[in-house]
């Protein structure tokens, strides 16, 4: 016999600084989230708590003036959430229903009906799965090898080193450019002869005289100890095969970042990247009912305090949402959370953003 659905009026996906935010104040309100997060996975790259549990040093968090390692921040955030008496589930989405609420949520085990369902499922830093690459204790990520200049740039690790970062886009003009206000020295490592960045982004870059190109070169191999962290990396120069060692002290790869979207793919707009497009100032996406925080909806800051704003938002307009849905009763009226009655011939609508209009 399937067992039966679980049903809640908020479901979170996802548990980053977006998620667990939004968790808190959906908690405090009384409302019994069920978070649900991907288990850890090194060949999806899925890690509970998001990009922060790869963080050491998170010196740019407000209320820590000595700055705190990434996993510890996390895990405060997470213990704050489960003592507002959020529920916690680690288990893979298989797929989503969002056609009518309650909205429908299958796993491998179970179905999880939702009346609101809150998307904070991140984004993916995309890696070039080399050598080196992985996390610590497998490689160098969180010890010399990053994904976010804002986030681990400014540390003491990197500052009058020299730095490499991978990439010709956009996003790696703009690593680079950043982190030559604390390296000695940045080269860009690239693979073909000119770059994908728009002009202005390249303009800038070579503009900067702390910036240096290595065109039509891989990384083959990022190099160091676990002692020293990362002390260089192995280049392969794509038109003559010669392979070489080039010494740095740090590498950021800065070839883009995907969202985890594809399981929404069909069922709530997005942009061409695949970021989910949300409504004015809210987080309200095209569904009502629907709402995304965090990294999944923002590919312009992608910080962790961002992420928790966004959090803090989506759990409000959640709340909102369901304080003004109309609930069928027997006589045949309609009655809201708040006590005000519409007959059956005076239906309310619910707007995106969780504001009730009259439809008279």
């Amino acid at each position: 016999m399937a067992n039966e659905p679980i049903k809640r009026d908020v479901v979170i996906i996802g548990s980053g600084p977006a998620g667990l935010t939004a968790a808190i104040y959906t908690a405090r309100a009384s409302l019994k989230p069920l978070l649900i997060d991907a288990p850890a996975d090194v060949h999806k790259q899925t890690i509970p708590g998001g990009q922060l549990m790869i963080t050491t040093d998170v010196e740019n968090y407000p209320g820590f003036s000595e700055g705190i390692q990434g996993p510890e921040l996390m895990q405060e955030f997470r213990k704050q959430a489960e003592r507002f008496g959020t529920e916690f589930m680690e288990t893979w989405i298989n797929e989503v229903d969002l056609s009518e609420r309650p909205f429908l949520l299958y796993t491998d085990t179970q179905t999880i009906s939702t009346e609101t369902l809150i998307i904070a499922s991140g984004a993916s830093a995309k890696w070039l799965g080399i050598p080196g690459e992985a996390k610590v204790p497998n490689g160098f990520g969180g010890h010399g090898v990053s994904a976010c200049a804002t986030c681990d740039g400014p540390l003491p690790a990197f500052r009058n080193k020299v730095i490499v970062v991978v990439g010709g886009g956009d996003t790696a003009m703009e690593e680079a450019t950043f982190l030559t206000r604390y390296a000695a020295r940045v080269y860009v490592v690239h693979r073909r002869d000119k770059l994908r960045a728009s002009k202005i982004m390249q303009e800038k870059a070579f503009r900067n005289e702390k910036i240096e190109f290595i065109w039509n070169t891989a990384v083959q191999e990022i190099l160091g100890s676990m002692e020293d962290g990362v002390t260089g990396v192995r280049l392969r120069n794509l038109l003559t095969a010669e392979e070489s060692v080039f010494e740095c002290s740090g590498v950021f790869i800065a070839i883009g970042h995907k969202p985890n979207t594809d399981l929404f793919k069909g069922q709530l707009d997005m942009d061409d990247v695949g970021y989910l497009k949300t409504s004015g100032h809210s987080t309200a996406t095209n569904v009502p009912g629907v709402f995304a925080c965090g990294d999944v909806q923002d590919s312009v800051y992608r910080q962790a305090i961002t992420a928790a704003g966004t959090g803090c938002m989506s759990a409000l307009d959640a709340e909102r949402f369901l304080d003004h849905l109309p609930v069928a009763m027997p006589t045949g009226e309609e009655i809201t959370i708040e006590g005000e009655h519409i007959t059956a011939d005076h239906k309310a609508i619910i707007t995106p953003d969780g504001h009730m209009i009259s439809n008279s």
